[in-house]
Order: C-alpha cells, then sequence, then structure tokens
C-alpha cells in the first residue's frame, strides 16, 4: 500500500465537517414551523434508505477489500509467500470488520445504558401496550439518535400537529393579545374585593391561602420539568456524540484514501445527519418552548464528527503502515454496516412500512457510490 496522500487531509477534515454540520440545517427547522409541517414521511424513509446503501456497499465493496489488501501487503514484507500472505490478509480483514462491528455493538448498549438511566432508552417491543398511544408510554422523553424512537411517524405527526398550532397561532397572534387583553380588563372589572369574596364563617380569608398554594405547586411542577429537560439534554447529547463519532472517523479515512469516493460517504452520512438533526431538536423545542436551545443541541449532536476524524489522524500521524490501514479500514467497514443496519434501515422502514422507496432508495445509493468506484478506476 502507498502512503496516504497528505494532500488529503484538509479534503477530509472539511468533508466530516461539512457532513457534521449538517446536522445543523435539520436542527434549523425549529425556526421554520411551515418546513415541519411539509416533512415526509417517504422523503425521510428514502433519505436513510440512500445513506444506508451508500454505507453498506462502499462497506463490502471498497473498505473491506482495503483492509484485506493492506493485511496482505503486510503479510508480503513479513517474509510470507502469495498465498499465505493473501489468506492471512483475509483473515485479518475479516477479523478488523467483525471487531467493528462488536465496537458498535458495545457502544449500543453504553448509549442504552446511558439512555435507560434517564427513562427514554430503546424501548422493547414487548414493554409497548398496543391498546395505548405511544407518546403517552414515552411522555415527557426524546429519542437521542435517529433510530432510538420507538413510534416515529407517530413523532413526525406529533412535530407536524404542533407545527399547525404554532402557525395557527402566529397568524392569530395580534388577534388573540388583543382579546387576552379584553379578557384581563374584564377580570380587573369584575373582581370582587378580596375582603368580601374570601371571608370564611370564621372571619378568615381562604382565598390568597388557596393562591399560594397553587402557585407553589405549579412552580415545583415546572421545576421538576426543567430539570428532566436539562437531564435529558445532557443524556442525549452524549448518545448523539457517541453516534456520531465513528460516522467521523470513517468518512476522514475513506476521503484520505480516495477523496472522490470519500466524498459521496460524506454526502451520504451528511444527508441522514440532517433528521437526526430535526429529531435531536424537535423534541427539545416542543418541549421547552425555547427555538435557540434546541437548536443548538441539535447542531452540536455533529460536533463529534469532526472529533472521530481528529482521531483517525492522529493514529495516522502516529504510527502509519500497512497493519494499521488494515485495522482502520476493517473497524470502518464494520461501524459503518451496523450503522446501516441497526439504525438507518429499521427507521427507514418505520416511516415507509409498506417499502414503497426505502429499497429502492438503498439501490439508488449503492448504484451512485458503484458509478462513483467505476469512475475513480478507470
Amino acid at each position: 500500500m502507498g502512503v496516504v496522500d497528505s494532500d488529503n487531509i484538509g479534503i477530509a477534515f472539511g468533508a466530516v465537517c461539512a457532513a457534521g454540520a449538517s446536522t445543523a440545517v435539520g436542527a434549523s427547522v425549529v425556526f421554520f414551523p411551515r418546513l415541519v409541517k411539509l416533512a415526509s414521511r417517504r422523503v425521510l424513509a428514502a433519505s436513510l434508505g440512500f445513506a444506508a446503501g451508500v454505507m453498506c456497499y462502499v462497506s463490502f465493496v471498497e473498505i473491506f477489500q482495503k483492509s484485506v489488501v493492506a493485511f496482505t501487503d503486510h503479510a508480503k514484507k513479513s517474509g510470507f509467500g502469495e498465498e499465505k500472505a493473501g489468506s492471512r490478509g483475509y483473515v485479518f480483514g475479516t477479523l478488523s470488520f467483525f471487531g467493528g462491528v462488536l465496537l458498535m455493538i458495545g457502544l449500543d448498549i453504553l448509549v442504552n445504558k446511558l439512555s435507560r438511566d434517564n427513562g427514554h432508552g430503546h424501548a422493547h417491543p414487548d414493554d409497548i401496550d398496543p391498546h395505548s398511544n405511544a407518546h403517552e408510554q414515552n411522555d415527557g422523553n426524546m429519542p437521542h439518535c435517529i433510530g432510538c424512537s420507538e413510534d416515529p411517524v407517530a413523532d413526525l405527526n406529533t412535530w407536524q400537529d404542533n407545527a399547525e398550532q404554532e402557525i395557527q397561532g402566529t397568524e392569530n397572534n395580534t388577534a388573540v393579545e388583543s382579546g387576552n387583553s379584553l379578557d384581563e380588563n374584564n377580570r380587573q372589572n369584575e373582581k370582587v374585593p378580596s375582603d368580601k369574596a374570601s371571608i370564611s364563617e370564621d372571619g378568615r380569608n381562604m382565598e390568597p391561602n388557596i393562591k399560594v398554594d397553587t402557585a407553589s405547586l405549579v412552580k415545583v411542577k415546572d421545576a421538576e420539568e426543567k430539570a428532566k429537560l436539562q437531564n435529558m439534554g445532557l443524556q442525549t447529547a452524549i448518545a448523539i456524540a457517541l453516534h456520531n463519532f465513528p460516522e467521523g472517523l470513517a468518512t476522514f479515512v475513506a476521503v484520505l484514501d480516495e477523496p472522490k469516493v470519500g466524498i459521496i460517504l460524506a454526502i451520504a452520512i451528511g444527508i441522514h445527519n440532517i433528521p437526526e438533526g430535526l429529531c435531536v431538536s424537535l423534541p427539545v423545542y416542543y418541549a421547552s418552548g425555547n427555538r435557540s436551545k434546541a437548536f443548538w443541541w441539535g447542531a452540536l449532536s455533529g460536533v463529534t464528527e469532526p472529533v472521530g476524524a481528529l482521531f483517525g489522524w492522529l493514529i495516522f500521524a502516529q504510527s502509519f503502515n500497512d497493519s494499521v490501514y488494515g485495522i482502520m479500514f476493517g473497524l470502518v467497514g464494520g461501524m459503518m454496516v451496523m450503522i446501516s443496519f441497526r439504525e438507518l434501515l429499521p427507521t427507514a422502514q418505520k416511516f415507509d412500512p409498506k417499502d414503497t422507496v426505502v429499497t429502492y432508495s438503498a439501490v439508488f445509493g449503492m448504484f451512485v457510490m458503484a458509478v462513483s468506484l467505476v469512475f475513480n478506476n478507470i
């Protein structure tokens, strides 16, 4: 294997940053309720299917093969013959690939543990009452990634209903404010003096006590909800960071070796990061009412992709040889396949249960990556 062109490092970091920043594109819908209302389940399903197709094809056809070749070259340099070197290369490439699979399984276990500790992890189908509303069972909980919601279709419908109400509220804002002012004036005029209205038989004033108790309960409840939201936000940020780290590493390694191929992969990851940013920001916004906070939580969910790229660069900077190259590509291939199988495709199928677009979009993603590889090798 040849040494990776150092001129590609800037391109690789740029591609990773662009893919990570696409979460901000999805998160920005909190500022545009009409975009939420126009969101299509089929478009979301197609985007996730396309990303899965690209990631699976490049993992099996290109990245895994590069891992095998790197290990084979290393074996040849170590004195093994052609046939033995090829066998060793395939064995170690396979081990590295499934090492990436195991890493993602471990990562998923860690994310689930963090989420369950906070009460919003992956729900097991047996734990769900089919006769009850999905949101009633997950009240106040936020999905920490695109594949973590048990019923993403119901979530999307809820967000669209909220967006519709928000749009109508904005259009009628002046009238509502005017009505509120009139109602307040009427209440002021109709208010009975407290010394006459709330005196009990023993002469004690009861109304102030009732008001104080009610206000206290409301304040306590609001404080609890805010604390719960902040805690969920922290767990969400951790979970998203863990999920996006391997994607940043995968994109960096791919672009570093073959910029044309890696950029297609970066585009695919960016496409699936858009709905991920949306799925992080919208629950935060509708729970807190704070657009800026919701946007930044969604946008910052992609920050660890450049961190993953930095991790890859540090590894190559410290020690670059065929075995390191083989391990990195094997791990990356396994991780991307697991992301596709565990997260992207299952969620796409939930958005499109009749499979009107998922399979076709996944095949189209494979075709796009295949064409890119063909032109790259001409």
